[in-house]
């Protein structure tokens, strides 16, 4: 038996007997472990004849770790799917016909109209007539006024492949109005309350023109446009199948004077100014030259009105005032400076349940906020307000450093003009556009125009001018006085056209037996009398509030989508339901960490835990998901680091 041994690159013979084969270097391995060749021979006492050493064997792959390749399947996929789903996405738009056709050529510039303008349909290139549109695109042209509640809700409604739709708005963003006066102080950043109108056409391959409506020719379904950035005031037409008002509203005035020494919250503008000038007091008043008259002035906060708005703001000022700026302006004394709140009803948010009125009041009491009930703003100088007691009829004078008034909602000048052109008796409301209860227009062309949001109505009835008329409609035995079944039709009759008064009538016994004073089974003509007197005032206007135009916007949005389809069928169009307004409570902020909620019929809440509730509700109602991480990186910045007391 021999044994040989690698040794530095060379086999090393142990016994006597050594070839000179075995002792030529061998070519050395990479395995790092001596190899041992081993010869074992058959015959005990006879020396193994020397045998050629075997060839190495070539060295084996180092194995991979299952960690290393499960990392390289996934680089593959990470890189490999991008790349093949844009290919196969070029491919596929290449072979694939265009989806809009207005778009395959640039048409020629077209002018016509009663004004002879030109006639786009409103987007970048495309200037065609009406036919043109029409035999071009199968769509129907849908064109909305405005960028705010109403019209987004029906935008997110929309069917892109039903409608072509065109905004039009002065303004190309949708601001999170309720949140506004948060905005004002720093607690919100402005950009974290409004989406891009384009971002929320993209779905529908929507169209945004940034213009102003003027005009709306009702007859030959044009709507006259005139561009924000034009100097030359070039107008041209946008033409519509159906169109859309949701042009909000503009506060209400009263006649009263001075009006252009206060500020307005309805833009962004708005909140930029007022934050502006709060900053701007306190450095004045902060200067070693300002007096003390002059300091009180500057240190003094006037709100007219003591709606929601008006009660927000003031609490988000209170709170900026006494947590953020008072602990940067040493030279202030907190008691220097002053919010007041005058409001013309006998309490601050008059709209909702007496208890949240009540809870406020106290609240603001303790916190020095002053509150002026019953009192109403006669006329407004460049540095104070001149207000009148109504029980007393004596006048009285605060100072301002800035004055917000806020008190109610008017026309628009383009709600006014459209007002005036249609038809005599069809529009006797003075705050708004009058629309039936499927929200369209009264006066205009069946089926064509809708008004939604702040610059609409629906008209209260008058049940009780024509009582003597609903008597003889539901008397079918002409007895004048109406039996429970007759009761009845009346109640149906007055629902299908205000479906709002279901609530009211849905118990319909109890209804019965409540009127029927005399207990006899029927009513006669003065218990149908005081039944219709709280009828009327149970059908009281909607108020001019988010919730209601975004409503109202989802219920247009899906009645024209199911009128594309059904609107040759008079029938089917007949048993499509009236718009029904569901509130959902009401909140407001009323500062120190609390809000206050009222969910109707009694049933309120504030207290611990309340700025919490009204925060989700206002996370939850936000029209993407960018504007919700905007909210909370916003609130958590305060939270962590205070508001932000820069002056821009």
């Amino acid at each position: 038996m021999m044994r040989l041994v690698r040794t530095q690159g060379q086999l090393r013979p142990l016994s006597k007997v050594s070839s000179t084969v075995l002792q030529r270097p061998v070519a050395s391995s990479p395995r790092q472990f001596p190899t041992v060749f081993r010869n074992y021979s058959t015959t005990p006492n006879k020396p193994a004849a020397p045998s050629a050493p075997s060839p190495p064997s070539p060295p084996s792959p180092p194995k991979r770790s299952r960690l290393r390749s499960a990392g390289r399947a996934l680089l593959y996929i990470a890189v490999g799917v991008p790349v093949i789903g844009t290919a196969a996405w070029y491919t596929y738009d290449a072979l694939e016909a265009k989806g809009d056709v207005l778009h395959q050529k640039r048409p020629r510039r077209v002018i016509g109209g009663p004004k002879n303008l030109v006639m786009t349909h409103g987007c970048s290139g495309s200037v065609l007539k009406a036919e043109e549109i029409h035999q071009n695109d199968p769509r129907q042209r849908l064109v909305i006024l405005g960028s705010g509640w109403g019209a987004v809700s029906v935008i997110n409604q929309l069917d892109p492949k039903k409608f072509h739709v065109t905004v039009v708005s002065p303004t190309n963003y949708f601001l999170f109005t309720p949140l506004l006066p948060s905005a004002t102080v720093g607690t919100l950043e402005l950009r974290s309350l409004i989406e891009p109108i384009r971002r929320l056409l993209s779905r529908l391959g929507g169209y945004y023109v940034e213009g102003r409506a003027d005009d709306v020719d009702f007859e030959n379904q044009l709507v006259e446009v005139s561009g924000i950035h034009d100097s030359e005031g070039r107008k041209f037409y946008v033409p519509y199948d159906k169109l859309v008002i949701a042009v909000g509203s503009e506060s209400m005035t009263h006649g009263v004077e001075g009006l252009e020494h206060c500020n307005f919250l309805k833009s962004i503008t708005d909140a930029r100014d007022i934050r502006k000038r709060v900053m701007e007091n306190f450095e004045k008043a902060s200067l070693p030259t300002t007096t003390d008259e002059e300091r009180r002035q500057l240190l003094s906060f006037v709100v007219c009105g003591g709606g929601p708005t008006g009660v927000e703001f003031a609490a988000e000022l209170y709170d900026f005032l006494n947590e953020d700026l008072v602990g940067y302006f040493p030279a202030i004394p907190p008691e220097e400076v002053q919010v007041n709140i005058i409001q013309s009803a006998g309490h601050i948010l008059n709209t909702y349940d007496l208890k949240i009125s009540e809870m406020t009041e106290s609240k603001f009491k303790r916190e020095n906020i002053n509150v002026i009930t019953n009192s109403r703003v006669v006329k407004v100088n460049p540095t104070s307000v001149v207000y009148k007691d109504k029980e007393t009829g004596k006048e009285a004078e605060v100072p301002f450093g800035v004055c917000l008034w806020s008190t109610g909602v008017g026309m628009t000048p383009l709600v006014k003009s459209l007002v005036a052109k249609l038809p005599h008796g069809s529009q006797s409301n003075k705050h708004a556009i009058e629309t039936d209860g499927y929200m369209r227009v009264i006066g205009t062309p069946e089926g064509t125009v809708y008004a939604i949001g702040d610059c609409a109505t629906i008209p209260q009835p008058h049940f009780v001018d024509r009582v003597m008329t609903l008597l003889q409609e539901s008397d079918t035995n002409n007895d004048n006085v109406l039996s429970y079944d007759e009761f009845r039709t009346l109640a149906d009759r007055i629902i299908a056209k205000h479906s709002v008064l279901k609530v009211f009538l849905s118990h319909l016994d109890e209804t019965f037996n409540k009127y029927d004073k005399d207990h006899n089974g029927t009513l006669d003509l003065d218990e149908i009398r005081a039944f219709l007197i709280d009828a009327e005032k149970q059908c009281t206007a909607l108020p001019a509030t988010a919730q209601v135009a975004n409503q109202q916007g989802i219920f247009v949005g899906k009645r024209i989508n199911i009128l594309h389809s059904i609107e040759n069928d008079p029938m089917a169009v007949s048993q499509l339901p009236q718009f029904a307004y569901k509130h959902l409570g009401s909140l407001a902020y009323i500062g120190g960490n609390e809000a206050v909620l009222d969910m109707g019929k009694g049933l309120v809440y504030g207290g611990i835990g309340s700025e919490y509730l009204w925060r989700s509700v206002y996370f939850s109602e936000q029209v993407s998901v960018r504007t919700r991480l905007l909210l909370l990186m916003d609130w958590s910045k305060r939270a962590l680091f205070g508001r932000d007391i820069s002056k821009f």
